[in-house]
Formats: structure tokens, C-alpha cells, sequence
């Protein structure tokens, strides 16, 4: 992987490094919760936000986290109604459980104030690792960037989520922004050339293309934007049973290997075919993030580093 962070030096790395590296930020969770003091409690529904629930890497990790904790009952996950991601957020924080009752979403310090996070990043951190959805006659714009300075001076427009954490990161990075607050109208701004790349996550990029199964969308080759940014599921800031039983099931799942089984399966082959051993890393700054979020983030960044310079020497 090429390495930029300004004019930093190039460097190569596996793809399998970044693949393996949620194991150990998964491991940063909080101690265990006691029992939920009832021999048996009725079935539960739980109402995930609908773009959550239709991606099968997220639904299966609420799953999972459900299915290890059976002495809270059974239970039933639900598709929301078809909410933006700023109208899901604030009818959990008004505890509304007939909208949502479990997004999940990139961090912030203004999320964790008014939720509950269950802070262990879901899929190890890779949301931080951007890259780019484009039109192929697009392509030529991202020529010769190898340095956050050359992405300033290229003139690069991305779109973003009006409500995402991304859009001021972007920004703080001097990077200009275009938004919109529906992620669907996103993909139809960059067919128009509204902007020039539409930054996915590599988490989630490959079943974006997927879903939208258009031939004429494309992911760029040459560059990944990085910056910490763990991406939890969130709850009410009232639904502590929730947030319990969530993160009691991730951790029971991380200690017996199923968390570790669960990024392989979902992540693992998109890491591989997007190549990021090819990639230039631009490395972005993120001063929005709490101090807890904030050590869990460049945690992950920092392991990645580390290896970088392991493989260089």
C-alpha cells in the first residue's frame, strides 16, 4: 500500500493485515453486564433502521449479538420504515420504539452524547478506510494524487451525507463537500456530476454497487482516504436493556472466535477485491470524536501504521 500522509514515503502492505486488524479493536469493549433477572422473559422485537437491516454483513451482527444472549429471550429484528439517517437518529434519542430501536452509524462526540453507544466497532474499523464511487469518464481527475495536498489542489468534490460525521472531517480537511440528506439521491447527484466521488466505506462499498447495480458507477483504483472512525450501533439514551444485551452478545461472540468468523465472511473478500495493497493511504485528521472514540479510532490507524513500517524495514 502507498502511504501518504502529506509527502510520506510509499510502502506496501497486505490486504490480509487490514482484514485480520477488528479482532483486536473489537476487544476494547467495556466489562460484562449482569443477567437481566428474569427466568423467562417474553419474546422482544427489535426495530433496526431499514439500511442497516438491509445489509446483510449489519443484520447479521445484531443476530449474532442476539443469538448469544438467549436469557433475555427470544426475539424478532424488524426493517424501520425508510428514514433518513438524521430522522432514524432522532427518534432514538426520543426513545420512540415503534420507529427504531438500533442503528448503526458512524461515531461522533455529539452521538455519544445524546444516545447509547455499544462502543465496539463493528466491522473493526474499516469504515475509516474510504473509497471512491465514481463515473468512468471521471477517472482522469484522480491521476497523479499522491498526497492530501494533491487532493486540494485537484479540485475533487466528494458527496456526503448531510447528517454524516464524514462531511466535517471532510471539510476540517479543507476538502470540498457536496450533500444531500437521502443516501439513495446521493447515487443520482453523482450520475449528474454533481460531485466527483462518492466516498463509501470499505465495509460497505461493494454491496452499495450491489444494490444499486448500475454499470456505469465504478470504484476508483488509486486512492483510500482514511481517518478514525469507529462505527458502533446506538441505541436510545433510555434503552439500557438494549445496549446490554448488544454488547454482552459481542463480547461473548468476540471471546469465542463468531465475531472473528463474522468479519471474515462479510468483509474479508471485499478487502481483497478492492485491492489496497495498490492503493495510496491519504491519511485524514478527525477532531470530532470523544476521547474514548478517539483512542479506539486511532488504535486502529496506529496498528496499521505500525505494520507498514515493520514490512519497510
Amino acid at each position: 500500500m502507498r502511504y501518504a500522509h502529506g509527502s510520506s514515503a510509499c510502502v506496501r502492505v497486505s490486504t490480509r493485515i487490514v482484514a485480520s486488524a477488528g479482532l483486536l479493536f473489537g476487544l476494547l469493549s467495556t466489562p460484562l453486564w449482569g443477567d437481566v433477572g428474569s427466568i423467562n422473559p417474553p419474546q422482544q422485537d427489535y426495530v433496526l433502521w431499514y439500511r442497516n437491516y438491509d445489509s446483510p454483513a449489519i443484520y447479521a451482527l445484531v443476530a449474532l449479538a442476539l443469538e448469544k444472549t438467549p436469557e433475555y429471550g427470544e426475539f424478532r429484528i424488524l426493517r424501520s420504515r425508510e428514514l433518513s439517517k438524521g430522522r432514524a437518529l432522532r427518534e432514538l434519542e426520543r426513545g420512540d420504539h415503534r420507529m427504531v430501536d438500533i442503528a448503526n452509524v458512524a461515531t461522533s462526540a455529539e452521538r455519544e452524547r445524546f444516545l447509547t453507544p455499544v462502543p465496539v466497532p463493528v466491522d473493526g474499523g474499516l469504515l475509516g478506510f474510504r473509497v471512491c464511487v465514481v463515473t468512468p469518464e471521471s477517472l482522469p481527475l484522480f491521476r497523479n494524487i499522491h498526497s492530501l495536498s494533491d487532493l486540494r489542489k485537484s479540485g475533487i468534490r466528494i458527496g456526503q451525507g448531510t447528517h454524516w460525521p464524514d462531511t466535517p472531517i471532510l471539510r476540517e480537511n479543507d476538502i470540498p463537500v457536496i450533500t444531500h440528506s437521502r443516501y439513495e439521491i446521493l447515487f443520482g447527484m453523482l450520475r449528474k456530476n454533481r460531485f466527483d466521488c462518492f466516498a463509501r466505506g470499505v465495509s460497505e462499498v461493494i454491496n452499495d454497487l450491489a444494490i444499486e447495480n448500475d454499470p456505469e458507477l465504478t470504484i476508483e483504483p488509486n486512492l483510500v482516504l482514511a481517518y478514525p472512525m469507529p462505527s458502533y450501533l446506538f441505541v436510545g439514551p433510555n434503552d439500557l436493556s438494549t445496549a446490554h444485551r448488544l454488547q454482552l452478545g459481542m463480547e461473548r461472540a468476540i471471546r469465542d472466535g463468531s465475531f472473528g468468523v463474522f468479519l471474515q465472511r462479510h468483509y474479508g473478500s471485499s478487502v481483497s477485491a478492492l485491492n489496497l495493497d495498490k492503493r495510496t493511504m491519504i491519511v485524514l485528521n478527525n477532531p470530532f470524536l470523544s476521547g474514548e472514540s478517539n483512542n479506539v479510532g486511532r488504535q486502529t490507524l496506529n496498528n496499521l501504521r505500525w505494520r507498514l513500517e515493520l514490512l519497510s524495514r
